[in-house]
């Protein structure tokens, strides 16, 4: 059940007179037992949400302000500007140089970082419990008070384009951006994060200012802390620090952005994405659109996808490394959007035996479409799902990348008992349909390596 209370404390103005603040709304959107899982969420007056899971035996709280703004949001010309800005928020505000930001968490033994997604870009920070209020004001001063200055976008612009440089010399990475070229095209979700060394070096510094002040505003702002954490005092000292900044003021009117929402259709197949160059191994994706991640039939997807190529005891892992020695690295993943969703197969293998890796990947990929999977397929993935999924719960991170991801994406919390529940009712109809209807698709495909003409019609065929 859903409990709900108004909080409604006081201010001071600027002639020294209390004035009553304006009303947050509280929810508690899960309760768990004892106190430990439970998740609250508070809407602040100018629309920021604040939601906290906590979890009172642990010692450590992992803090962090997501932005609800990625590379999917830029246009062509500002393409990088979202990973360009999360570097320069590090670079220094009115109160604290760059140096003093990163000292202030280590020298109480925590972690500070942040990273961009397609639709979404999130910093954080891992201290002990008592250090919270540290976390709080210095994650919170980079995000409203970044000063953008001139200088550090000209000294950050080369740091940039290394990691640019970086991305690029990694071609078990590189290869799935291909993919994503190919499968998705020049679109901003197509395009990479990171932005290109052109664009990076086109970007101006009022260019990075208008996109801070754009998307850096309480209603595109979601704060999360998980761990040994009391939710009211996180929403106070929340408030404190984006009052100070002149973020909050008293518009009760102003709500929080919607969750993302599309209709977006991927239509493109049989696109072949080649990168020849002089690496040991041939690195390729083959795959085809999947869901977008509100589809209903996503649990179904994951279960597949587990079976398919998510562990040792998978369909692909045991086809092309237990039995045939072919690759060391073979897996299946999915990428899900707000309005779209891809499927892919990654191996990498010696450029001899692409063709022969291609073929097996084809054969089991159409396999599983027609025919779905084994009962003892199924039960081993909902088990290898369920285990990981809990597991992969147990520090104060992933807690808190999973309700700030929960809340931008879907627009609510799910229990973990709840999560359990979705995966363990998924059926063999259910990943037969999907399968079919994922599996069937006629793929693209990425490949990177020493790739002649030779390859061509082997890769021709893993795509017809």
């Amino acid at each position: 059940m859903t409990s709900r209370t108004h909080r409604k404390t006081a201010r001071t103005s600027s002639e020294g007179r209390a004035v009553p603040r304006t009303k947050a709304l509280t929810r508690t959107l899960i309760k768990g037992a004892g106190g430990a899982g439970t998740i609250r969420k508070t809407v602040l007056p100018g629309g920021l949400r604040v939601i906290t899971e906590t979890m009172p035996s642990l010692r450590s709280v992992t803090f962090g302000i997501w932005a609800h703004v990625g590379s999917r949001d830029e246009t062509p010309v500002l393409n990088g500007a979202t990973h360009y800005l999360e570097h320069l928020l590090f670079k220094g505000t009115a109160r604290r140089s760059a140096l003093e930001i990163s000292s202030a968490i280590d020298a109480v033994g925590g972690d500070m970082n942040a990273f961009t997604a397609k639709e979404y870009t999130c910093y954080y920070a891992r201290v002990l419990d008592s250090d919270l209020p540290l976390a709080i004001d210095v994650i919170s001063d980079m995000l409203t008070g970044s000063l953008i200055d001139p200088a550090d976008v000209e000294a950050e612009r080369g740091v940039v384009l290394e990691e640019i440089a970086m991305a690029d010399d990694d071609p078990s990475d590189l290869v799935h951006e291909l993919f994503d070229t190919a499968v998705l095209g020049p679109t901003p979700l197509g395009r990479p994060v990171l932005g290109t060394v052109e664009t990076i070096n086109a970007l101006t510094q009022p260019q990075l200012a208008r996109f801070y002040k754009k998307h850096y505003d309480p209603t595109h702002l979601l704060v999360t802390a998980a761990g040994n954490v009391d939710h009211t005092k996180v929403v106070r000292q929340v408030r404190r620090a984006f009052e100070q900044a002149g973020m909050l003021g008293d518009d009760t009117d102003a709500a929080p952005a919607p969750t993302r929402s599309g209709t977006r259709t991927l239509r493109s197949a049989g696109r072949i994405e080649v990168l020849d160059r002089r690496t040991e191994q041939a690195h390729v994706v083959l795959g085809m659109p999947g869901m977008s991640r509100t589809d209903d039939r996503r649990w179904a997807l994951s279960v597949l996808n587990t079976a398919l190529g998510g562990g040792m005891s998978s369909r692909l892992f045991q086809e092309v490394r237990e039995k045939r020695g072919l690759a060391y690295s073979v897996y299946s993943y999915t990428s899900s959007f707000a309005d779209c969703g891809l499927f892919g197969v990654y191996a990498g293998c010696a450029p001899g035996h692409l063709g022969e890796v291609l073929k097996i990947c084809r054969d089991e990929l159409h396999d599983v479409a027609e025919n779905g999977l084994s009962d003892e397929e199924l039960r081993r993935a909902v088990g290898q799902l369920s285990g990981s999924t809990v597991l992969g719960l147990e520090d104060t991170g992933a807690l808190m990348n999973r309700i700030g991801k929960s809340e931008l994406c879907w627009g609510e919390q799910i229990s973990v008992d709840d999560l359990l529940g979705r995966i363990a009712s998924v059926t063999p109809d259910d990943v037969r349909a999907v399968a079919r209807d994922v599996l069937s698709q006629r793929p693209s495909l990425a490949a990177i390596g020493p790739i002649g003409r030779r390859q061509e019609p082997r890769l021709e065929e893993a795509v017809s």
